[in-house]
């Protein structure tokens, strides 16, 4: 038996305006036993791109927005999903929120059980009353911001 290749997915975590910027994620068929979370902004790398790369590409695709990478904050696997998710701390450097063009605000039919993806900049008080995935990460954050390690 062939073991399918890890995937790798990346994530940007961006505070814009002292606000958290999250995908909301409604009408999600696909998942009837959560058809609406947040997460946050990212996806897989494509072939020959770096962590870094793949992480401003996906954050330009959903909110339109260029970043800067600050640094790596997290990294764990999904067994669920067979991947590997890295979360970096990005710093907004330009572009009008909520912008995005990628294939997710498409009309294609590959999107079509994905429910509607919703750009939000959500309250630093309001992450602990939102369902954010992976809750794991979730939880990182709140304790990381409650601490200081990271400043919105």
């Amino acid at each position: 038996m062939v073991k399918k290749m890890e995937r790798t997915r990346v994530a940007g975590i961006i505070f814009i305006d002292g606000k958290i910027a999250l995908m909301h994620r409604k009408d999600v068929l696909k998942r009837p036993e959560m058809p609406e979370y947040y997460t946050i902004p990212g996806g897989g790398l494509e072939e020959g791109e770096t962590e870094e790369e793949g992480t401003k590409r996906e954050i330009k695709e959903e909110f339109g927005i260029e970043v800067k990478i600050v640094k790596k904050l997290y990294e764990m696997k999904s067994t669920k999903f067979n991947q590997k998710e890295i979360f970096y701390l990005c710093e907004y450097v330009s572009g009008k929120f909520g912008t995005g063009q990628g294939p997710e605000f498409s009309n294609d039919p590959k999107y079509k059980d994905s429910g509607k993806y919703i750009p939000e900049l959500v309250e630093k008080e309001n992450i602990k009353n939102i369902n954010l995935l992976p809750p794991e990460i979730k939880e990182k954050i709140i304790t990381d911001i409650e601490n200081g390690n990271i400043k919105m």
